[in-house]
């Protein structure tokens, strides 16, 4: 690629230095991930909408986290898997969705994070005004904020590196990144580098909100039995889900910033989607089983689908 803005309209990515046999068989394997992931959450988000006994504000972030899930992956299996079948590169305009996709959709997941531990919060450290604080018209504004933020946030990101001129074409990852296109520009953009500051200091105070309320929330679970059954119903498959993504978001960052070109590709591969792989397909096991009556709906739904069948 030349090294002009007025030129770069294609970036190169990285990572897929296979053979045709590897492809197809890295192709198949993706395709039954991402329906996996896909089959998963719809699920959820269908049983949630469909129950009139789950429209309760637990259940109608964990909605909002299955659709944010799929609005995720949407942003890299389609053009991953097409890219195992054909070129591995992408235009500077699908490059700049794809990226803004992706990292809006982890700065939503820690918003949706929040929100629902702020409701166990308040579920098991303030019964008594439950249903006071958490209103219909709260939950609502909750809701819409939680998608509202990390979509204007993203796109402030993504417009700062927008116009800047570029010295280079080739991301070395699987799929672009604003940070990665960032150093790809002659003049970095500070204001680029400011709203990315922003950013994750912003979210890793959501991140500090959530540990400060599972403080108060395991403080009183183990003062009765009672708050200590709930903590494990509803607020244990919660904590696992954000064990499991901050995990794999913390490690694609230091990774992405810290890490060693001598790794392998496929382990540097690894880094950069584990977040991408495992909680999109995770979390709806995780909360369907703990969750009862989540697990309750499929079972009634299994329990039918035999009756009509004998």
């Amino acid at each position: 690629m030349m090294e002009n803005v007025s030129v770069v309209t294609l970036f190169t990515l990285s990572g897929l230095n296979f053979t045709l046999v590897q492809r197809i068989i890295l192709f198949l394997l993706t395709l039954l991930w991402y329906l996996i992931i896909l089959l998963g959450n719809v699920t959820i988000i269908v049983a949630i909408i469909v129950d009139k006994n789950l429209h309760e504000p637990m259940y109608i972030f964990l909605c909002n986290l299955c659709i944010n899930a799929l609005y995720g992956t949407v942003g890299f299996y389609p053009k991953f898997l097409l890219d195992l079948l054909t070129s591995h590169v992408i235009s500077y305009a699908g490059c700049m969705l794809q990226g803004f996709l992706i990292h809006s959709s982890v700065c939503g997941e820690f918003s949706i994070l929040a929100l629902m531990a702020y409701d166990r919060y308040v579920a098991i450290c303030r019964p008594l005004v439950y249903h006071s604080v958490m209103t219909n018209q709260r939950i609502s504004l909750f809701v819409l904020f939680s998608w509202l933020l990390p979509l204007n946030f993203m796109f402030l990101n993504t417009a700062t590196l927008l116009g800047a001129r570029l010295c280079g074409s080739h991301i070395h990852r699987l799929y672009c990144v604003n940070w990665m296109v960032s150093t790809l520009t002659c003049s970095p953009p500070k204001a680029n580098a400011a709203v990315a500051y922003f950013n994750v200091l912003f979210y890793f105070g959501h991140f500090v909100f959530i540990l400060w309320s599972y403080m108060y929330i395991i403080k009183t679970a183990i003062s009765s039995k009672e708050n200590r059954g709930k903590f494990t119903q509803t607020c244990l498959p919660h904590l696992i889900s954000l064990i499991i993504f901050a995990t794999t978001v913390l490690l694609d960052l230091l990774y992405m910033r810290f890490g060693s070109p001598d790794v392998s590709q496929n382990l540097s591969n690894f880094m950069a989607i584990e977040f991408l792989l495992i909680p999109p397909a995770v979390n709806p096991f995780v909360y369907g089983f703990k969750l009862t009556k989540i697990r309750n709906k499929f079972l009634n739904l299994v329990y039918i689908k035999r009756k009509d069948v004998n």
